[in-house]
């Protein structure tokens, strides 16, 4: 009875082994399913078409990525405050949302290689006559609340002795832009690219492009949970291909009208 037990036995604990070490890469395909955190009011990174469905070039990578492993997609709308939390509370496998890889994130989630670079800029009404950014002292200024963004620009305020009076923290992307084109501040801090998109619309055809944030360069990764080592590493070669099959600079070349400049990808293969 013993000797036909301990087969059982011995099968029992090699399942109960390998769930044990079943990573979120292995949770992933063996769900069918990817769970991929965008922030989906920060064209063209991430929006809605006019059909009311996810897109954008994060959007795009959530899809490549699913394509990859096999499974379907699943893209969640997250707002910048969002994105960490719901990776430390498993509501997403992975988050695609243009997340600046600061060493004060890196404490709580794991980065991947970079992804993409932004600059960080002002845009106001054309007669607020903004030609550097020691012009925004006495005007009222906003940007999205948790964004790097806000960091760099209070970061810069408290540096000038400006103070924060004058500074008001919306709570998404798109409160910001209203914020904006409502009159309840002088001039947001957006990217280059956000504002880009936006200076192209009727609403904001009185706005302009401002000076950018002195000396900084966003750059952003794939985040996922900390300790998921595996998933991490599957992540960063994933980001290798999308450069070396063409993938990104088709991405680049649909949301923003041209080849990804040389110098971006260059950038991105040094992995800075």
């Amino acid at each position: 009875m013993i000797r036909k037990l301990a087969p059982l036995v011995f099968a029992c604990a090699a399942v109960t082994s390998v769930s044990a070490t079943a990573d979120q890469l292995d949770t992933v395909i063996q769900r069918g399913t990817l769970n991929c955190g965008v922030v989906l009011d920060f064209p063209p990174m991430g929006y809605f078409d006019e059909n009311n469905e996810p897109a954008g070039f994060d959007v795009d990578y959530c899809n490549d990525l699913g394509e990859a492993l096999g499974v379907d997609v699943n893209v969640l709308n997250l707002t910048w405050g969002e994105r960490i939390p719901s990776l430390v509370s498993g509501k997403t496998d992975v988050v695609i949302g243009s997340t600046s890889d600061t060493l004060e994130r890196a404490k709580t989630v794991g980065f991947t290689y970079p992804y993409f670079v932004f600059k960080f800029q002002v845009i106001a009404n054309e007669d607020k006559n903004i030609d550097s950014f020691d012009d925004l002292k006495d005007l009222k200024v906003g940007a999205a609340l948790g964004t790097t963004y806000e960091t760099e620009y209070l970061a810069y305020a408290e540096q000038q002795g400006w103070g924060k009076d004058n500074y008001t923290s919306f709570k998404s992307e798109n409160d910001a832009y209203l914020g904006l084109y409502q009159g309840k501040v002088d001039a947001i801090i957006s990217t280059n690219t956000n504002i880009a998109t936006k200076l192209r619309s009727e609403e904001f055809e009185d706005f302009e492009a401002g000076p950018y944030v002195p000396n900084y360069d966003d750059v952003v990764g794939i985040i996922a949970k900390r300790d998921e080592v595996a998933w991490i590493n599957y992540l960063n070669l994933f980001l290798v291909r999308q450069i070396r099959d063409g993938n990104m600079n088709e991405a680049y070349n649909k949301h923003f009208g041209t080849d990804a400049p040389a110098d971006l990808i260059q950038s991105l293969r040094d992995n800075k």
